[in-house]
Parts: structure tokens; sequence; C-alpha cells
């Protein structure tokens, strides 16, 4: 393992992997409120795809 904590088998995720293992009772509410998070990004890209798709097909 060199300095950083990073050894050459696991790479960062997996030094980070274990680093936050063993967590807490917040870890569970923290990892729903991450995926509400990236699921909300998604719609709202979709939503402006969408939007845009049809703005595009009004004006053509």
């Amino acid at each position: 393992m060199d300095k950083c904590g990073l050894s050459k088998k696991r790479g960062w995720k997996g030094a980070m992997a274990t680093r936050r293992s063993g967590g807490g009772p917040s870890s569970f509410p923290r990892r729903c409120a991450r995926l509400v998070r990236e699921q909300r990004a998604r719609f709202y890209i979709a939503r402006r795809c969408v939007a845009m798709l049809a703005c595009w097909r009004h004006y053509s």
C-alpha cells in the first residue's frame, strides 16, 4: 500500500469502500438521498429532452 492508502489490487474505490464500511445508522438515509438526487436529475434531463423535441417538431 502506498502513502495515499491505495493499493494496486483495490484501486481508489476499494480504498474508499473500506474507509466507509461499518457506516452507522446514517448510511441508509444518505444512500436514499443520493438515489433520490440521481433519479431527480435523470427525470429533469428526460423532461428537458422531451420539451426540446416537442418544440423542435412544432417549429419545424
